[in-house]
């Protein structure tokens, strides 16, 4: 498909600005969520020099408010998206009972609470206009439990369900719903989840723009689960196949920190 508006959250750095500059790219319009107002306005300047035009919208995704300020402007009759791009996200490192729960929590909110939220208001807004796409990155994390990393790879399962539940339910409706599941990614997703990327070999990471592509290309197709990297979709496999408790053990061996 050939997307005409496409709203990004988590839009400031990493997979969400590479979303943007593709889009952009392409000729899409882009409208920019984040946090982060300055370094939207930066990345604002140098889109619109491709000759599109790009909104800005600071907004924090963890907060009812500007949760419901986002999900007004996927609602919005001028200028309506076609395409939402579910990327903000964070995670946290080390053993659950040790962990801020009001951080948990906060995780929650913007993990899964921000993507249920805008994609009921982008999927009902896409519909009634004839069709659009909504991409919700969630990640490998979703497809196995994860000691040290319990609730985020908790909130990525339940991306991982909701999308393929809700893509189903859309069948017919002109919408297209994928779940974006990256492996090991050289954002500053692990910088700000304290990871340390030096213990793992160089094959199993990826660029923002290999995934991204990878998304892009899938976009509009039967295709609800896209999992980049060949590294990546065996892993995914395995992890589904394998015994329960094997994946468990595993999983908290690959990644402990």
């Amino acid at each position: 498909m050939r997307p005409s508006r496409a709203l990004i959250t988590g839009a400031s750095s990493g997979i969400g600005e590479c979303f943007a500059r593709r889009l952009a790219a392409g000729g899409a319009d882009v409208v920019l969520v984040a946090r982060r107002a300055d370094r939207l306005e930066a990345l604002a300047d140098d889109l619109r020099t491709l000759g599109v035009s790009v909104e800005v919208l600071a907004a924090d995704l963890q907060r009812e408010p500007g949760r419901c300020e986002v999900a007004e402007r996927l609602t919005a009759t001028e200028a309506p998206v076609d395409v939402l791009v579910n990327n903000a996200g964070f995670g946290t490192s080390g053993t659950f009972a040790d962990l801020p729960v009001d951080r948990e929590l906060e995780m929650v909110e913007l993990n899964v609470v921000a993507v249920v939220q805008l994609t009921s208001a982008a999927l009902g807004a896409m519909a009634a206009a004839g069709g659009g796409a909504i991409v919700n990155v969630a990640s490998l994390a979703a497809f196995q439990p994860l000691a040290k990393s319990a609730t985020y790879a908790a909130s990525k399962a339940f991306v991982l369900s909701f999308t393929e539940a809700v893509a189903h339910e859309s069948r017919g409706s002109g919408v297209w719903l994928q779940a974006l599941c990256p492996g090991f990614t050289r954002t500053e997703f692990h910088d700000v989840n304290d990871f340390n990327a030096s213990r793992l070999p160089g094959f199993v990471w990826q660029s923002a723009e290999q995934v991204v592509d990878t998304s892009l290309a899938a976009l509009g197709s039967s295709k609800v689960v896209v999992v980049p990297g060949l590294v990546n979709r065996l892993a995914a496999t395995s992890a589904t196949l394998a015994p329960r408790g094997l994946v468990r053990r595993v999983a908290s061996v690959a990644v402990r920190r």
